[in-house]
């Protein structure tokens, strides 16, 4: 598939398949085309050619509003709905399905529960229920980042979605919270069977996180691959500059520890 913007040829010629329960990484720079792409698989904005198959079905020909109900989708810039609570938000799609209300609240319940926000293990049955009640009536601009951000991978989760489009979700986090999202998320999937495209210009997170990565430059696929295969045979000189920045940053960082122990940094 490709997409024309005018002059700019956003994504030229792009083709790969997406095994099911496969994660999936699209990485690159900006302007490399990774978001255009997880727009056109969601019908966001339309391929100026080529095709997209969602089990062997061209999406064209499936409704928008249909279509993104059957996907998953969560973003940097989350786009939750402050004037709701978490509840609230987490139902939207499901409300748009027609689920009765018990249906929806145990669906609630569940997903607060795999993302991580109904309660605290440790705690009693009667402070379990309070925390989960708590939880779920909190409107969500009382949230932290990173409690919103697992309310948007709850929302994204609410229908059953077999397919999860992932973009950027967690660039904006502080590192730990960052680290032990990514970590969430993989357990999420892997309980879920989910299949995933990532989107990241983040290359240690793209390592840690991907099945394959399909590595994205100037609207071009450079490379597809698992971080094996990418690291130990780069097929172009971007692909050997991406894989080698970890290394890189591992010595600098194994230099100031000895500088550190040698005494010669304070």
């Amino acid at each position: 598939m490709s997409k024309r913007f005018g002059e700019l040829e956003a994504v030229n010629s792009l083709s790969l398949t997406v095994e099911p329960g496969e994660l999936l990484v699209l990485l690159g720079g900006s302007g490399s085309g990774k978001t255009t792409t997880l727009k056109m698989v969601n019908r966001l904005v339309d391929p100026s050619s080529g095709a997209i198959l969602l089990d062997g079905k061209d999406i064209a020909d499936i409704e928008p509003h249909v279509l993104r109900r059957r996907i998953g989708y969560v973003f940097q810039r989350l786009g939750l709905f402050p004037h709701m609570s978490v509840a609230e938000n987490i139902a939207v799609t499901p409300s748009l399905l027609g689920w009765d209300a018990e249906r929806i609240s145990e669906r609630v319940d569940e997903l607060l529960r795999l993302v991580e926000l109904d309660t605290d293990t440790d705690t009693d049955t009667e402070t379990e229920t309070e925390t989960k009640n708590e939880m779920r009536d909190r409107p969500v601009t009382e949230l932290s980042g990173g409690q919103q951000q697992r309310v948007g991978v709850a929302r994204a989760l609410a229908a059953k979605p077999k397919l999860m489009l992932l973009d950027e979700p967690f660039g904006a986090l502080d590192p730990i919270t960052r680290e032990r999202l990514q970590q969430s998320f993989l357990h999420i999937r892997k309980e879920l069977d989910l299949t995933a495209i990532f989107v990241t210009h983040d290359m240690l997170e793209a390592l840690l996180m991907g099945d394959r990565i399909a590595v994205m430059h100037e609207g071009k696929l450079a490379q597809i691959g698992t971080p094996r295969e990418l690291m130990q045979a780069p097929a172009t000189d971007y692909v050997e500059q991406l894989m080698s920045t970890p290394k890189r940053q591992a010595d600098a960082v194994e230099r100031l520890l000895r500088l550190l122990d040698d005494g010669e940094v304070s």
